[in-house]
């Protein structure tokens, strides 16, 4: 049997009809095929390979790390240099307030782990969220979720879940005494890239420091200098109390964190102890490649590199009259087209191409332009080139 033929049999699929790729290696902003037909990747699997594929660095640090030890025990109990030194260096790159890491596996988790500090710490179990916001797909993450087509059948969710319109001013006051949380994504994500504006997150964190909630910011999909800056929230000159990360904060390896003040995150050291635990938080060959992975984007200067060349990309589009609007921050970008029909056809066109892109959970009259962040200018310019041609291809 083909390998296509066992993925079709044997594995658990996600829809009806995936995209199955049969995908044989990848370098940089390509992926190759079976046929060594390349596609450049405009998703960075959904934010996830911000330094590109295959990048030397991070698979030097994988090799090393690999040949010391793999697991070792569950997380927490054992010092393991990887770990630590992550945190280290991550740590002195955010607010002096966010000075204690927990690893888990990934986003979703993350989330659980930070409505679950979030219960513990303020002794409240009261949840607000965001409409159009997506914060993963286990029960409580699914609980922050309004959008009923995906949730209507895993009901019951968690109780105690408050819905608010993103930037609506008027709504802010549903956050009272009883409010264990808020949490947001300063950029909307799978909304279409919908950016929070600054003043309503200064009345928001104001707040939540009024009524004692704590502001959970979600950085999954933003973080790593996706956006231009290191995290979204810095673009908005707040501090959160919690984030989560994951995505690219492994390069490619499957890691996630919540980060979070000493004094807080210690809410899980008694009363139970063991608060939150986890097997294989923080694996130790994923913290080799989220270190050498963050080191490389500093050392690159990924950060503003995304702003300059996010600016390429809207000086070559924006003159194209088939793209009603474009809106993100940094190479976090979402094109808008006539309706859904026109995106999917796009979608099929640009595979034909030669590029690789996607539309969004809850806005589907937009496509997603969310490449490797070393990307470079000539690059650019190809992939450009490629979506008007491909523009003028469809109906």
């Amino acid at each position: 049997m083909t390998n296509r033929q066992l993925f079709f049999q044997y594995l658990g699929l996600t829809s009806k009809e995936p995209l199955a790729l049969e995908i044989e290696y990848s370098k940089g902003i390509y992926l190759f095929d079976k046929n060594k037909k390349a596609y450049i990747d405009l998703l960075s699997g959904f934010s996830v390979n911000n330094i590109g594929h295959q990048n030397n660095e991070v698979i030097t640090a994988i090799k090393e790390q690999a040949q010391k030890y793999t697991h070792l025990t569950v997380y927490g109990e054992y010092i393991q240099s990887p770990q630590v030194k992550y945190a280290e260096f991550l740590l002195s790159l955010l607010p002096n307030s966010l000075n204690s890491i927990y690893f888990v596996n990934s986003g979703s988790e993350a989330v659980e782990g930070a409505m679950k500090l979030a219960k513990r710490f303020t002794g409240r179990n009261e949840f607000i969220a965001f409409k159009n916001a997506y914060h993963g797909s286990t029960q409580g993450a699914l609980s922050l979720m309004n959008n009923e087509s995906f949730t209507q059948a895993f009901r019951p969710l968690l109780p105690g879940i408050k819905f608010i319109n993103f930037n609506d001013l008027s709504q802010i006051e549903d956050i009272t005494h009883q409010t264990a949380a808020v949490i947001i994504e300063v950029i909307q994500a799978e909304g279409g890239i919908i950016s929070a504006e600054k003043e309503y997150l200064k009345i928001l964190r104001n707040k939540c420091n009024e009524t004692g909630a704590l502001l959970i910011v979600d950085e999954i999909q933003t973080g790593f200098a996706r956006t231009g800056k290191l995290f979204a929230f810095q673009h908005y000159d707040i501090i959160p109390d919690i984030i989560t990360i994951a995505k690219s904060m492994g390069a490619g390896m499957p890691i996630g964190a919540l980060i979070a003040n000493k004094t807080m995150l210690n809410a899980f050291t008694n009363n139970p102890v063991l608060g939150h635990i986890t097997t294989f938080g923080g694996h130790p060959v994923s913290a080799a490649a989220a270190l050498a992975g963050l080191k490389f984007i500093i050392k690159n200067n990924l950060v503003n590199e995304s702003e300059r060349k996010a600016e390429i990309f809207k000086e070559k589009l924006k003159l194209c009259d088939k793209i009603k609007s474009i809106r993100g921050k940094g190479l976090f970008l979402s094109c808008e087209l006539n309706d859904n029909e026109q995106v999917n056809n796009f979608i099929k066109q640009g595979l034909l191409n030669g590029f690789i892109t996607d539309n969004f959970l809850f806005d589907k009259k937009r496509f997603r332009i969310a490449p490797p962040l070393t990307i470079t200018e000539e690059e650019i310019n190809l992939t450009t080139d490629l979506i008007l041609k491909t523009l003028n291809e469809i109906e």
